[in-house]
């Protein structure tokens, strides 16, 4: 299968936004009173890739975008005028949006320390929200999304988009089907040799554009650093949990979905900085291992190192007593195994110019029916933080060096206290979670 890159995703996704895939409802014809008007919070790359996919649903307006840098307000400025010839208003403060008469929806593509917050206020504030992958920097801090979501009766989806895939869709039918046996095993990884060595940059003072204070927001106050900012926030530990959280949590939703909702009984997991020479936090080598009620789940991800499991750079494998089925972004294939041959070996290769390739279109077009009907979406506030927890406790395993035992009930490390810091930060005044 072809080495499948973030760069060549957001491509298939631009791609996909020339027409809508046959699964999207078309309102051309919607009156006013049926708009749907989202508020943009955080203008950021991958909201490059996630408001356009909400344009090409009609009844969709964006009257304004909020961000803390001057100059990406300006791009989405010129991206709602591209797609709905009119100007939105333009705000740093999120919470001028969220105070908002005319907005439905927030549209959350923050950094992963400022999906909380956000999503809190405006469910208090009676708005539905789409957000962004991972739910939430810690567990704490999706345990109160979820609880401010039900409390205020809200519709919040996660941006996980392959949930909404039609292929990943196939493939986890066929793993519930039975066809592979008693599975055993679920392994997960991404290999990817376009991330990984940002330098040591010196700090400096912030951009003029930029309101740093606010980005910062209830992270800890740290001096200006270019490598801790905008997409590379994401290798930092204030702000985010590294590749366990950002491709980890694409990949785990899937096997999670195939498998379904028990929680993990516990976790260990080992790594670090052994190849990327620079002044990022996070791992550039893991391997998270999950011991699950009726199987193993493993993770495994290497920065500057492409070659994956069977030479797939991400992917994930689902190990049966009568087969494996591989499944990657470009298709899913069968494996029997080699004494029962009760299974054939096939493969189900994804056409890149199928619409129905990207599940983004179709991700959105859930979330916004379900703004309609107040059914639960997809990808729900709850799914979204079991997900988002299971990726994170690899991340606590690695950080304690310890095996954690875990509480689901709690949402706690079984005799561990000292996890208790990795499972809900600390904000920093005045900003608080409660």
């Amino acid at each position: 299968m072809s080495n499948t890159t973030r760069r060549s995703f957001l491509g298939r996704s631009a791609a996909a936004l020339g027409a809508a895939p046959a699964v999207i409802r078309s309102f051309a014809s919607a009156a006013p009173s049926d708009r749907i008007r989202v508020g943009l919070i955080g203008c950021g790359g991958i909201s490059g890739a996630d408001l356009p996919t909400f344009f090409l649903n009609p009844e969709v307006d964006c009257p304004v975008v909020c961000d803390i840098d001057d100059e990406r307000l300006a791009k989405r400025v010129g991206l709602v005028e591209k797609h709905r010839q009119t100007a939105p208003d333009t705000v740093k403060d999120f919470r001028r949006v969220i105070d908002r008469k005319d907005i439905d929806v927030c549209l959350i593509c923050t950094p992963d320390h400022w999906h909380a917050l956000p999503t809190i206020y405006a469910c208090q504030a009676g708005k539905d929200v789409y957000v962004e992958k991972p739910l939430a920097t810690s567990i704490g801090e999706g345990r109160a999304m979820v609880t401010a979501a039900r409390n205020h009766k809200r519709i919040v989806q996660m941006g996980t988009q392959w949930r909404s895939g039609l292929h990943y869709q196939e493939a986890v039918d066929f793993v519930r089907s039975g066809k592979l046996g008693r599975i055993r095993q679920v392994r997960a990884w991404a290999y990817l040799d376009w991330v990984g060595g940002i330098g040591k940059p010196a700090d400096s003072d912030p951009l003029p554009s930029v309101d740093y204070n606010m980005w910062l927001g209830p992270a800890p106050e740290r001096p200006f650093n270019k490598n801790r900012f905008h997409f590379n926030f994401r290798w930092f530990w204030d702000y985010a949990g590294g590749l366990m959280t950002d491709w980890g949590v694409h990949l785990i939703n899937i096997a999670l979905w195939a498998m379904g909702p028990e929680p993990p009984r516990s976790v260990t997991s080992a790594g670090g900085k052994f190849v990327v020479n620079d002044n990022s936090e996070t791992p550039d080598t893991q391997i998270a291992v999950y011991d699950f009620p009726s199987y193993t789940l493993v993770w495994e991800h290497q920065m500057l190192g492409g070659i994956g499991p069977g030479g797939r750079p991400h992917g994930l494998s689902f190990s049966g007593t009568e087969g494996t089925l591989i499944l990657d972004a470009d298709g899913w294939e069968i494996h029997a195994e080699p004494k029962k041959k009760t299974l054939g070996e096939w493969t189900r290769k994804v056409n890149p110019q199928d619409r129905t390739a990207d599940g983004r279109p179709a991700h959105v077009r859930n979330f916004l029916d379900c703004v309609r009907s107040r059914q639960d979406p997809v990808e729900n506030v709850e799914l979204g933080h079991f997900v988002s927890t299971v990726a994170h406790l690899g991340n606590v395993a690695l950080r304690t060096g310890r095996k954690i035992e875990w509480d689901a009930a709690t949402e706690r490390a079984t005799g561990l206290p000292e996890a208790d810091r990795f499972i809900t930060y600390p904000y920093r005044k005045p900003w608080s979670l409660t």
